[in-house]
Formats: C-alpha cells, structure tokens, sequence
C-alpha cells in the first residue's frame, strides 16, 4: 500500500492540490477575519452610541432627586445581566438595578434588587460603560458585551463547520485527483521505460477518463513508438536482404578461390594470396551469416522452438569440445558443475551458440598458460551461466559499447573476429529474457547470464496471497 501510496504524494498534482487548498485557506482566513473585525467594529460603535444616548436622556433631568426617581423606574425594567444602571447620589446613595464596585482593573457588579434576581448576588461578564457627573453625583451606564460574545461563537461556529469541511473535501479531491494523474504517469513512464529498453511495440495503454495533456502525450508517445518500429523495421530488412543477397556471390567467391588454390602450376606467391584472400572472404560470410541469424534472433521466431533445456548438460557438452582447443593454446578450459539439474526455457542450437561465443572469445583473449572458467549456477532459483577468463578484459566505459554490432576495441582490432560474438550473445539473451552482465574478473572479464526461472518452476511456486 505505502509504495502505491508514495509516488501520488511526491507527485506534482498533488503538490498542486496543497498549494491551492493553502492559498484558498488563506484568503478565506484574511476574508473572514476582515468580516469579523467589521463586524465587531460596527456593533462596538452601536453598544457606545447606545450609551452616548442613554446618557443624554439623563442628563435632561432637572435636580439629583428626579434623576435618582428616573434611574429607580428604568431599573424596574432593566436586567443588569443586559443593562446596568447606576446612580451614586450626593448623599452616597445608589440608585439603580446594580451596584459598581472598583476590584483591580475592572469592577465587580453587586445586584442591588434581590427580589429579581435571588441568585445573583453577583454578575460575571464585560460590559462597555460610559460614566458622567450628573446633578452632583456620579451617573453609571453599562451595556452587556453579550452580543460581541455572541458573534465571536458564531464566527468560530462558521470556521468550523465551513472552513474545516471545505479542506477536508478539497484534500481528499486532490489525492483522488493526484492519484489518478500518478497512475497514468506510471503507465507513461512504463512505457517509456519500454521503449528505452529496445521494445519499439510498447504502447501508452488507453488512458481512463477525458482527454487532457497526459492524453495526448500518451498519444504522441504512441505516435512517436509507431514511427520508430517502422523505420527500424525497414532498417533491419534492408540490412537483412543486404547480407542475405551477397551471402551467395561471396559463397561463390570462396569456391571460387579454393578452385584457384587447388590449381596446378599456380605461382606460390600466388597460392599464398588466393588463401589470404580466402580467408577473408570467409571472414566476411560469416560476418553476414551472423548479422542474418541477428536479424532472425529479431524477429522472434526462435520462440516457437523453445523447451526446457538442460543449461548444466549444454555447459558440460561445450567444455568436452573446446578442451582440446583450450590445451593446444597453452591454456587450460575448466568445468564447474551444477549441483542437480538446472534446466532453462529456451532454444538449445542458441544456447549452445553463446556458450561457444564466449569461451571462444575468452580462449582468444587469455595468455598462454591462464584457465578459462565455464560455470553453471543456480542464484535464488535463477539458473546462471558464467564464463571468465584472464586476459586484458574490457575497460567500464566501453562494456556498452562493446555489444554494440561490429564495435571492436582498438586492442582488439589486430586480432580475429568479427566484432558481433558479443552483440549476438546479447541479442540471444535478450530473446531468453536472461540478465546480460560484463564484469572484472580481476584480472580479465567475466560475463554472466542470469535466466528467469522456467515457467514450471514459477508456476508451482507457493502463492503469497492469503486464502
């Protein structure tokens, strides 16, 4: 789950997605708390023109008397829990619902009339007041913060239910929408991947949903795929039908020459270029017979001739062979046995091809008196060949290039061969889906192929999905 889960979060939809929930987080922020400020705003100037105008209407009154007369009968009326009224009268009286006592910063507010409010003794809360001398005493108008209280809830209310829910929707849009793009970019990437690799048949599967920019890349990806296959094609056919029309004359021209050879009386100067020349032109036949089989390895005909081969008894069967071969030359061939049968799916006259290839190039190769090794393995179920020798081996950089058709080293070019054993090794491997590896031996080169397991062997092995 975390590696289908992985490439959606580092991808760029979604990075997106955060990125305009955050902007939409942040305007809505600075909207609301602008609408809140405003709003606060105008209800703090309302509570004070209230209390502007309470006052004026107290002030009209004509002696200390009367005002205490008019404060009483308002107080009558007036819930100190919305609205104090308090007189402190020249003679130290109070008159009003609700006495203001100083405690600290503020004021604590003593409910006068206990017949009303029998359990309020005292009253908790803000208040916004406005007090004057009046009459020679000290007038009292407090107005309950109540309602900024109130828009503070509902204001907070609002970004709960509106703000929270709003991300958590756009969040979970923007993973689907992310996972969605990231699925359709892996099957890009696959198919890229694909085509890098050498199979010009990869195609962008269709893509789920409308058309938009992955769409149409998909489509030109495809396009581009199309127009690759058929020139490569093309190439291989005209290389093809170029090999395969002057294989013949070129035949002919080696009949030819052992014809000439074999003639008497023919100087020997004469004889000794006609043999040379011989050689060549031999030299050459195979260089197209080669580059045919190529062509034909390509095609993927082999296929249908593919069974289950015995890799151990093919290595054995082709160090028996070249032993001889290895002694004449000073060398010495060794054979690593497997432990048990090691058997691959594949075309035994191909198999049997690369192992010669390469322990022909690795005798060509090694000093007088240096082993060849020749070794099948098994690795974690994985049948592997192995063929390493002692000689000058082949630099890093020039591993790639050396499968590469007709590529030669320049420490190679005065000796034998054709520059296409190991480009035909390669494309041998790459039709048994086998692992193509060039590495140091230290001293010399060791080439390893490692095969997928047989198609029995993966089909009865264990199932790792539970029942």
């Amino acid at each position: 789950m975390s590696a289908r889960i992985a490439p959606t979060l580092r991808s760029m939809p979604l990075r997106l997605t955060l990125a305009l929930v955050a902007l939409f987080a942040l305007v809505f922020l600075v909207t609301f708390s602008a609408t809140y400020a405003i709003s606060r705003n105008a209800i703090e100037r309302s509570l004070n023109d209230s209390l502007v105008q309470e006052m004026a209407g107290f002030r009209a009154a004509p002696s200390a008397a009367a005002l205490a007369a008019l404060v009483r009968s308002q107080s009558t009326v007036t819930f100190p829990e919305r609205k104090i009224l308090s007189y402190l009268t020249p003679d130290g009286l109070i008159a009003g619902n609700a006495a203001l006592l100083a405690e600290g910063e503020g004021f604590r507010v003593v409910v006068l009339d206990k017949a009303r409010n029998p359990d309020a003794a005292a009253i908790d809360g803000e208040y916004y007041t406005l007090s004057e001398r009046l009459q020679g005493g000290l007038m009292t108008i407090a107005l309950s913060a109540a309602p900024i209280a109130r828009l503070h809830e509902t204001f907070v209310r609002v970004l709960i239910f509106a703000l929270l829910p709003a991300t958590a929707i756009a969040l979970g849009a923007g993973l689907l929408l992310a996972g969605r793009s990231a699925r359709r970019l892996a099957e890009i990437e696959a198919t890229l991947d694909r085509l890098t690799a050498g199979d010009l048949a990869a195609r962008v599967p269709a893509l789920r949903g409308r058309a938009d920019e992955l769409s149409r890349i998909g489509a030109r990806i495809d396009r581009m795929a199309v127009a690759q296959e058929q020139q490569m094609s093309a190439l291989r056919r005209v290389s093809a039908d170029i090999a395969h029309d002057l294989k013949t004359p070129l035949q002919r021209v080696v009949v030819l020459l052992n014809r000439l050879r074999e003639t008497r009386g023919l100087p020997a100067a004469a004889g000794d270029l006609a043999e040379q020349t011989s050689a060549e032109a031999e030299r050459i036949v195979a260089i197209f017979q080669a580059l045919l089989q190529i062509a034909q390895i390509e095609g993927g005909s082999p296929r249908a001739r593919f069974v289950e081969v015995d890799l151990g008894l093919l290595g054995a069967t082709f160090a028996e062979v070249y032993a001889p071969t290895a002694e004449e030359a000073g060398g010495a061939l060794h054979f690593t046995p497997p432990e048990g049968q090691i058997t691959v799916e594949g075309d035994k006259t191909l198999l049997g091809q690369v192992i010669a290839n390469l322990v022909e190039n690795a005798l060509r190769h090694t000093p007088p008196g240096t082993p060849v090794t020749l070794a099948v393995t098994r690795e974690g179920g994985r049948a592997v060949l192995s063929v390493a020798d002692a000689g000058p081996g082949i630099p890093e950089a020039e591993r790639g290039n050396v499968l590469r058709r007709l590529y030669r080293l320049e420490s190679s070019r005065t000796t034998q061969g054709s520059g296409l054993g190991l480009s035909l090794v390669a494309v041998i491997a790459d039709l048994h889906g086998a692992e193509l590896t060039l590495a140091d031996n230290g001293p010399g080169l060791r080439v390893t192929l490692r095969f997928p397991p047989p198609r029995s062997a993966r089909s009865s092995a264990p199932s790792d999905r539970s029942t």
